[in-house]
């Protein structure tokens, strides 16, 4: 690789690095602002009448809980009957409905923010379903995530309460106040690099050899803004951000990666100003920021070696990647894709090589937490936190305490669960994939195009993302069969819910405690020992958890 190509790499990562600093203290204080303050707009006062709710009403952890999981389940029973109900819809573009295992897969994966797809969207659906079905999920799967990070950041910011804040207002305002008008100038932004934003449907052209080709349209850059800020990731069309009606230049390139790590990263910067202190905001961004450098290094370096014969012949690991972006353009975007809970992709997973391919594979199994999604990046990362300051007061022979609040039997078997729950999905989704005769003589016939370890691989890396509500796939693997819609469904729905449910009690847990005052032989948890505690905590625990499974796939394929 050239000195001139390794330099705009370099400028390309840069210029992201520098523009996220820059967006980091006031789209962060935006954040904490909008669920601090008592006022409402009129907007917002409009919807909380037709939703029948006080906006000045508290909730406790079970209620606020009461409100995400039914909200959830009425947008996934909505998603499923827009799409089995197409074919009667207005522009509808001419499709059929949707088979029932597709969507039911579809209806759970865009609720959940995983936006899984086993499909191909443009043939599929119709522009009435994606706007109305999947677009409208972008928004309210990203504003649940981001008000269930904002209420474990209450229970560590509140004293001796019983309440952790309202959903409905949080929900509300996540829309309002920060995904609506950030989508609206992103999609702008987008048009004016070149993004479609139309309703033309299909239209036949001549190509230049004489032949007939149909050429999809659509409403693309309203989507695109909000697939990407909200951690969505899914695509208006099958090739996802390597399409050039979605992605089109370099630098619409490095504006999407900019807009899908935008909130994430600003996400610390509101905790620190919740709790009143801005040092731990900037802890967690540290261990974040570091996780996330590790990473995009290490797979920019194994595809940059091209190891293998067939890469090394062609003089670079090229295959499944754009000439447009190149290897440090499209491992960026993979980085960031799978380090948020993103999923979408500007080149083809599957097609890295073997080593190259496992980093996006691991930033999902480490929890999607540098910087995460938006919303679940953060408390995935607290939780982890708790976990941290448990085993610094284990070191220390102290009760471990994180800003002020006792770490005890309650809150470290909460964290616990937490941690093993997506764990427990990827490797029995997979293990089941293989185990029960039917199911692997169906997988290994149908689903698996590359047999063997990379097989292996392709069925691993689909449990992770789904469990991990990722929505990526080594797209290799043809994941619509009875078997995968529902496996990975279900995988999605505890995935998401499941972890919800035990950050939502923690906040409780953590809000009816008083604050302990520090004292000599209390841990901080703002400088450089917790930061390195953190980072090593956050890494040990995936290597522990998955290592056995990555040495049967990508590793065996990589070192042989």
């Amino acid at each position: 690789m050239d000195a001139a190509t390794i330099g705009l790499g370099i400028l390309q990562a840069a210029t992201v690095l520098l523009i996220l600093a820059l967006l980091y203290r006031p789209l962060g204080d935006w954040i904490a602002l909008t669920y601090t303050t008592d006022r409402d707009w009129r907007v917002e006062r409009g919807v909380y009448r037709v939703l029948g709710v006080d906006p000045a009403s508290e909730q406790t952890w079970q209620s606020y809980a009461r409100g995400v999981l039914p909200f959830s389940l009425i947008g996934v029973l909505f998603v499923y009957a827009l799409q089995r109900f197409q074919g009667i819809l207005p522009v509808s573009l001419g499709l059929p409905a949707v088979p029932e295992g597709l969507a039911f897969n579809t209806a759970v994966s865009f609720v959940t923010n995983t936006n899984w797809q086993s499909y191909s969207p443009e043939l599929t659906l119709g522009y009435t379903v994606q706007l109305a079905g999947l677009a409208v999920q972008n928004f309210v799967s990203a504003a649940v995530g981001i008000a269930v990070a904002v209420a474990l950041v209450r229970g560590f910011a509140r004293r001796g309460s019983a309440t952790i804040g309202n959903f409905w207002v949080d929900l509300v305002r996540g829309i309002t106040r920060l995904l609506l008008p950030l989508a609206v100038v992103s999609a702008v932004a987008l048009m004016a690099g070149g993004v479609v934003q139309n309703f033309a449907g299909f239209t036949d052209i001549t190509t230049i050899t004489g032949g007939t080709q149909s050429i999809p349209g659509g409403p693309v850059a309203s989507q695109e803004a909000i697939k990407l800020l909200g951690t969505n990731g899914g695509g208006f069309f099958n090739a996802n951000s390597a399409h050039p009606f979605e992605n089109p230049t370099p630098w619409t390139n490095v504006l999407e990666i900019l807009l899908l790590l935008a909130i994430p990263v600003a996400m610390p910067r509101a905790f620190g100003r919740m709790v009143g202190d801005d040092r731990q905001g900037y802890a967690i961004l540290a261990v974040m920021a570091t996780i996330a450098v590790v990473s995009i290094a290490a797979a920019t370096w194994l595809e940059a070696l091209g190891l293998g014969s067939a890469p090394q012949l062609a003089g670079g690991a090229m295959e499944g990647k754009e000439q447009r972006y190149g290897i440090f353009g499209s491992t960026l975007f993979a980085g960031a894709t799978t380090l948020t809970s993103t999923g979408a992709v500007n080149s083809m997973h599957d097609s890295y090589t073997a080593l190259g391919g496992m980093i996006p594979m691991v930033n999902m199994m480490l929890g999607e937490i540098a910087p995460g999604g938006v919303g679940s990046g953060l408390y995935g990362m607290l939780v982890l936190a708790v976990i941290g300051v448990f085993v610094g007061g284990l070191l220390i022979g102290r009760t471990p305490e994180y800003l002020g609040k006792k770490v005890g039997p309650t809150q470290i078997k909460l964290a616990s669960f937490y941690i093993l729950v997506t764990p427990v999905l990827v490797l029995a989704g997979t293990a089941l994939s293989f185990g029960i005769p039917a199911i692997r003589a169906d997988v290994e016939a149908t689903s698996i195009w590359n047999p063997g370890v990379h097989g292996l691989g392709e069925v691993l890396y689909a449990f992770t993302s789904a469990s991990n509500n990722n929505g990526s796939a080594f797209a290799g693997l043809t994941a619509n069969t009875p078997w995968l819609n529902t496996a990975l469904g279900v995988a999605m729905l505890l995935g998401r819910f499941i972890p919800i449910v035990l950050v939502l009690a923690l906040a409780g847990s953590l809000a009816a405690q008083t604050t302990r005052p520090a004292t000599t032989g209390t841990l901080p948890t703002h400088g450089l020992q917790f930061v390195g505690l953190l980072a090593v905590v956050s890494v040990v625990i995936t290597a522990l958890t998955y290592f056995p499974v990555l040495t049967l796939g990508p590793l065996a394929e990589g070192l042989v």
